[in-house]
């Protein structure tokens, strides 16, 4: 059973800083109102399995496969009579295919024999599914509104950095930090807004600051944009 995530420590902020942040979360809000995940889903379900097979893998290669398996198989029973077997040829242009589909198919089960067919959705019992961590449970109850959650993958990690939010060393002391200083009207959004940023503009490599609409608003801009 995992362990609740104890609460993180307060990252403080000076005034002048408290600002900047506020100011740059209410600019990602300007450019995107409502984001939400690339994924294609159609339910809990298919969001649960959709989040897990993404790890260490696109949100583009994992739609290619999951529109072919869910327009045919989208329930808990229906992917778990296919078995591992039976899974693995809709998901193997996926990395780790044959590691996901054990999991994928372990969890169809669980989620039939312990919870009636219907998909957990408080953190305790999603984490409890094979191949659902944290990050997949906060992807998963922030998406559906359930929880405020910020799922920190190497995406959100970079961008935090960058943007000084945060300087923690893990995926957990970032998701504090952010957690901390993220205005409440903007928590259910953050992540998104996060992740887009560095998947088309903060990029790992080199990032775009000459396009970056938040440019002003970064600490890190001059040692991108020379000076």
């Amino acid at each position: 059973m995992p362990t609740p995530k104890k609460p993180g420590r307060r990252k403080r902020l000076s005034p002048k800083e408290r600002a900047r942040v506020e100011a740059l979360f209410e600019r990602f809000s300007t450019l995107s109102d409502n984001p939400k995940t690339e994924l294609h889903f159609t339910s809990p379900y298919t969001l649960v399995v959709a989040v897990a097979l993404s790890a260490q893998a696109t949100d583009v290669q994992v739609n290619k496969a999951t529109d072919k398996l869910f327009a045919v198989y989208n329930t808990p029973r229906q992917i778990y009579e296919l078995g591992v077997e039976g899974l693995i040829p809709w998901i193997n242009s996926i990395g780790l295919f044959r590691n996901k589909a054990k999991n994928v198919i372990e969890l169809s089960r669980i989620i039939l024999e312990e919870h009636g067919g219907q998909t957990p959705l408080n953190r305790e019992a999603l984490q409890a599914l094979p191949g659902v961590g944290r990050k997949t449970a906060s992807v998963v109850l922030n998406e559906l509104d359930i929880e405020p959650a910020i799922a920190v993958d190497t995406h959100v990690f970079r961008v935090s950095h960058r943007l000084k939010l945060s300087a923690g060393k893990t995926p957990d002391a970032v998701e504090d930090d952010l957690m901390a200083i993220v205005p409440a009207p903007y928590l259910t959004r953050a992540h998104h807004w996060l992740i887009l940023h560095g998947r088309y503009v903060c990029l790992a490599r080199k990032p775009k600051c000459e396009i970056c609409q938040v440019a002003d608003l970064c600490p890190s801009r001059e040692l991108f944009m020379g000076g």
